[in-house]
C-alpha cells in the first residue's frame, strides 16, 4: 500500500486542497476542493480547481473520489463541479444530515431541499472504510468545530483533519458555530493525537503568525503534542474549554459564511434558479 499526497493552496481563503494518489492503480481523490467566489460581484469561477484537474489529466490519473471533511464556512466547495466533469463520487460524514437540517431552517430553504444527505454520493460513519486502489481510507468522526466534522486516516500514516487542528503555532479552530462544542473538539483532537507520533496530519488551512513566513500544509502528531499552543500535552481539557470559549466570544463571523454554507450543504450545487433563471444566495439578518 503506497500513496502520495500533493497539496495546493487557495490563497484567497488560505485553504489547502489535497490530491491523494494510490501509486499502484493511479486512482486518486481530491480533499476539500475550493470554488473561486467573489462576494462583491457574486461571480464564481473554476480556475483553481481546473488547474488541479489539469494536473490529474496530465499525470494519467483516474479521479474516483472527492472527500469533504465538513460543510465549510469559509469557502465554497467545487465538489459538484468535479463530479459533473469527472463522475467522481462525493464523500462526507453521515452527520451532514444534522447540519443540513440546522441551516435549512436558518436559510428557510424551500421544500425541494432535502436534508437527508442525498446531495452527496457516499455518507460515512465513524470507522467506515473505503478503498482507493490499494489505499485504505478510514473515516474518523472528529466533531467539535461542527457536529459533523470527519477526518480521513490514510493507510495508518496520514490524516486529513479538516478544521479540527491547525499548525502548532496557530492552535485550533473555533467551536461557536451551531452545534459546535469546545469539550467535544478537545476529545476529537486527543483521538487524533493518539494515532502515533510519526503520523502526518494534513491541514485544511494555515494562517501563519508573523514569526513564521512559510506556509505549512502538514505536521506530525508528535510535533502537535509537543508544541500546539492550545492542545499540547501540557494543556488540560478544562484549560482548553476555558480558552476556546473566551477566544470564540470575540471572533467575527467568517467572510464567506453565508454563501459557503448554502452551497456546501448542497455538495457544491447552487440553490435552484428562480423564474428568471438566476440562482440567489440569502443573507439572514440578525441571526448571528
Amino acid at each position: 500500500m503506497s500513496h502520495t499526497i500533493q497539496s495546493y493552496i487557495h490563497e484567497d481563503t488560505s485553504t489547502f486542497t489535497h490530491l491523494l494518489v494510490d501509486d499502484g492503480s493511479l486512482s486518486c481523490a481530491i480533499v476539500d476542493p475550493v470554488l473561486d467566489y467573489d462576494p462583491k460581484s457574486g461571480k464564481t469561477d473554476t480556475g483553481f480547481i481546473d488547474r488541479i484537474l489539469d494536473d490529474i489529466a496530465s499525470r494519467g490519473l483516474n479521479l474516483k473520489l472527492v472527500l469533504e471533511t465538513h460543510a465549510h464556512a469559509d469557502h465554497l466547495t467545487s465538489a459538484a463541479y468535479i463530479r459533473e466533469k469527472t463522475g467522481a463520487n462525493i464523500v462526507i460524514g453521515q452527520k451532514i444530515k444534522g447540519i443540513q437540517k440546522t441551516f435549512a431552517s436558518i436559510f428557510n430553504e424551500a421544500e425541494d431541499f432535502r436534508p437527508d444527505g442525498s446531495q452527496f454520493d457516499i455518507l460515512l460513519g465513524d470507522g467506515a472504510e473505503l478503498m482507493l486502489g490499494d489505499t485504505r481510507i478510514k473515516s474518523m468522526a472528529t466533531p467539535g468545530h461542527t457536529p459533523a466534522c470527519a477526518s480521513y486516516l490514510i493507510n495508518d500514516t496520514d490524516v486529513f483533519v479538516g478544521d479540527t487542528l491547525f499548525m502548532p503555532d496557530v492552535g485550533t479552530a473555533r467551536c461557536d458555530f451551531p452545534g459546535g462544542d469546545a469539550g467535544t473538539l478537545y476529545d476529537s483532537i486527543r483521538k487524533l493525537l493518539s494515532l502515533g507520533d510519526d503520523v502526518l496530519l494534513h491541514m485544511c488551512h494555515d494562517y501563519p503568525p508573523e514569526s513564521r513566513t512559510e506556509l505549512r500544509s502538514a505536521v506530525t502528531v508528535g510535533e502537535q503534542r509537543r508544541d500546539n499552543i492550545h492542545v499540547s500535552d501540557d494543556h488540560s481539557r478544562d484549560d482548553f474549554i476555558n480558552m476556546r470559549t473566551k477566544r470564540d466570544s470575540g471572533l467575527a463571523m467568517p467572510r464567506l459564511i453565508f454563501p459557503s454554507l448554502q452551497v456546501n450543504i448542497r455538495a457544491g450545487d447552487f440553490p435552484a434558479p428562480e423564474n428568471n433563471g438566476v440562482s440567489y444566495l440569502k443573507v439572514p439578518l440578525n441571526q448571528f
